[in-house]
């Protein structure tokens, strides 16, 4: 999963993340396209949201990106992929044996949607982050955005985030609270229940399958939706052994936006995820039932780049920790080996140097 919302990435970017991650046989790319900092997909029947959505007024976090990258005339940060950059991106993907996953988040993390369409939120601004569940042009509104995402990607799976969505405005929205009566729901957990499954109702109409981060549990999960679980193992377990698809990617062993090594490192979320444990994480745990082993689909690294400001940045924090997960993903659990994996590291690194990538040198 690579973040182009917090820092926006050129195309020939992503062809080269794409080229790095087809060596390693990663057959996903789950393209992150929006969130609280921007809007970055280009959607015809809303042009606002790449007018508008797509440029911020400064960067976060202390982080500059670099004189020539991703400022506008007006002097904003940002950038946006046209269709066209799209299509040809999943072209090129599809060429290397990679499906693209889209995520345009939802209900919460959508300030860069309602920056252009502040009419979405509860309270007819953007800073609330979230969608108002009580206004069903929110849904015609979402569901318009999704019928032009699906056209372009062909992936079976769409992702809408899903993830700490914040409540409180819903606590205090009529309109909300009016949906939480006519519904009989009994809480807004349940009330973002019916969010989710009120938007699988029509990816599955258009034979699309809805893929969202754990929080989709709270409440109770959609008929038919693929959970990634990223708050440990549990949801994953639990959202398998009740029958549903997962996709494992626990923060303490797939979040590369974490910490890689305890000194000499650029700043980062914080947390410490290096190396080793990223080698020892196991997608299936002991607790997922024999007949239910088979919803485990995979699992997945994740690249949220509030603290990477550049290309080489998001290289660095991935490799080699990526080549840990991928041989992790693809062997099984008894023929893995931490220190002849370190031995072989080694030599594949000439391979990295070969292929233009920043990498960690964590072995030194």
């Amino acid at each position: 999963m690579l973040d182009v919302a917090r820092h926006f990435f050129t195309k020939a970017e992503i062809k080269h993340f794409l080229d790095v991650m087809s060596v390693h046989k990663f057959n996903v790319f789950h393209w992150h396209l929006d969130d609280t900092q921007g809007w970055r997909i280009e959607i015809k029947k809303y042009p606002r949201l790449t007018e508008i959505g797509a440029w911020r007024e400064k960067i976060e976090w202390g982080l500059d990106p670099g004189a020539s990258r991703g400022w506008n005339a007006k002097g904003q940060y940002g950038g946006f992929y046209t269709q066209d950059d799209v299509r040809e991106i999943v072209a090129y993907a599809a060429d290397r044996h990679i499906t693209v996953v889209p995520e345009i988040e939802m209900p919460g993390h959508s300030r860069g949607a309602l920056m252009a369409h502040p009419e979405f939120s509860c309270n007819g601004t953007p800073y609330s982050g979230v969608f108002c569940a009580g206004n069903d042009a929110s849904f015609v509104f979402l569901q318009n955005i999704l019928s032009e995402v699906m056209d372009l990607f062909p992936s079976q799976f769409i992702h809408i985030g899903g993830d700490e969505v914040p409540k409180d405005f819903w606590k205090t929205c009529p309109r909300c609270q009016a949906r939480l009566r006519a519904e009989s729901l009994p809480d807004e957990d349940a009330l973002q229940s019916y969010f989710v499954r009120r938007i699988e109702k029509f990816i599955n109409a258009n034979d699309r399958r809805l893929v969202g981060w754990d929080e989709i549990l709270e409440g109770g999960l959609a008929p038919n939706a693929t959970v990634m679980s990223w708050r440990g193992m549990a949801g994953g377990i639990a959202a398998a052994n009740a029958g549903h698809d997962v996709v494992m990617t626990p923060a303490t062993h797939c979040y590369f936006d974490l910490y890689q090594a305890k000194l000499g490192q650029p700043k980062a979320l914080g947390g410490f995820v290096p190396l080793e444990q990223v080698y020892e994480f196991e997608p299936i745990p002991a607790e997922i039932q024999t007949d239910k082993v088979h919803h485990i689909l995979g699992g997945a690294g994740n690249l949220w780049t509030e603290y990477m400001p550049n290309y080489g940045h998001v290289q660095f924090m991935a490799y080699p920790r990526a080549c840990a997960l991928a041989e992790t993903l693809w062997s099984p659990k008894e023929s893995r080996n931490l220190a002849d994996f370190k031995v072989r590291l080694k030599t594949h690194t000439k391979l990295l140097d070969a292929l233009g990538v920043t990498y960690a040198r964590t072995l030194d």
